[in-house]
């Protein structure tokens, strides 16, 4: 139910936030002569601050045309290596007319991305992408949003998760391929990898894990000792809700984003609120 009083007063601020909108661009225009006036840049930056909390924040482009790689500069076309119903296996294809950057080009390293599933967009890594790409053969996870996903489809819980990480290296390779995991997938992908490596499959070259949760029982943050603290059971109804009918996943049982956003907020709320503040 609260998903859905969620997408009520979404829908009830979407017009006040194109308002919110179209006011802050009237009292910032250089050419009107009441913005110069004391204290109506504060207005505008009021309702610019309430334009960004009502809007819609569409998913992000990567948006990476080119880069350059072995001295010259190629061009980069994104594409779909293999598309499942809860991500999609991307490649950012390096193309060049040099013969010798070409040859480069076929000896880099293949290097696999896994972006977090949830929280953030794999676009969040397009700078680690690109830097990649300079000197790799690079692939990325782009997860699918969860009420996007008729229920239909079936659950995707963590064994799903585990088992979509070995197929992705499998289809790639993991002879010579090398595995990057950000944050939450680490565990997944550890556990993938072993268990590959438990069947005497071949696993990845190198497995670099970045601030994921290996082992939360060291340096242990708010997070994990809230997860300590509760039993599952509070987690499950507290946190978890179905999509609402207005997406093709209705009723599917999921950890809303705009409850992960209060989540991070309510980490550091100090800074938060200077951050607004400020603004």
């Amino acid at each position: 139910m609260l998903y859905q009083v969620h997408e009520w007063q979404r829908a009830f601020l979407g017009p006040l936030s194109r308002v919110a909108k179209t006011s802050a661009q009237i009292l910032s225009e250089a050419g009107n002569p009441f913005s110069h006036w004391p204290g109506v840049q504060r207005v505008a930056a009021g309702y610019e601050l309430l334009y960004r909390l009502g809007r819609d924040y569409e998913k992000p482009a990567f948006n990476l045309q080119s880069v350059e790689s072995h001295g010259k500069e190629v061009a980069i076309i994104e594409r779909i290596a293999l598309n499942t119903p809860f991500c999609q296996l991307k490649r950012f294809k390096r193309f060049s007319d040099n013969p010798h950057t070409i040859e480069k080009m076929k000896q880099d390293p293949v290097v696999l991305v896994v972006a977090p599933l949830a929280g953030h967009h794999a676009t969040l890594l397009r700078d680690t992408v690109r830097t990649l790409l300079r000197e790799h053969k690079v692939y990325i996870t782009d997860w699918v949003d969860a009420r996007m996903v008729p229920a239909a489809v079936g659950p995707f819980h963590l064994d799903d998760y585990v088992k979509l990480i070995e197929r992705f290296i499998t289809h790639i390779g993991a002879n010579k391929l090398h595995v990057i995991s950000v944050c939450q997938p680490t565990v997944p992908v550890l556990a993938a990898v072993s268990l590959m490596a438990s069947r005497g499959e071949t696993t990845p070259y190198s497995l670099t894990m970045m601030g994921g949760p290996i082992d939360p029982r060291r340096s242990p943050t708010g997070v994990d000792n809230l997860a300590t603290a509760q039993p599952l059971s509070w987690f499950k109804n507290n946190m978890i809700y179905a999509v609402p009918a207005n997406y093709p996943g209705h009723g599917r049982k999921v950890y809303p984003g705009f409850l992960q956003h209060v989540g991070f907020i309510a980490m550091n709320p100090g800074r938060h609120l200077k951050s607004h503040w400020d603004f």
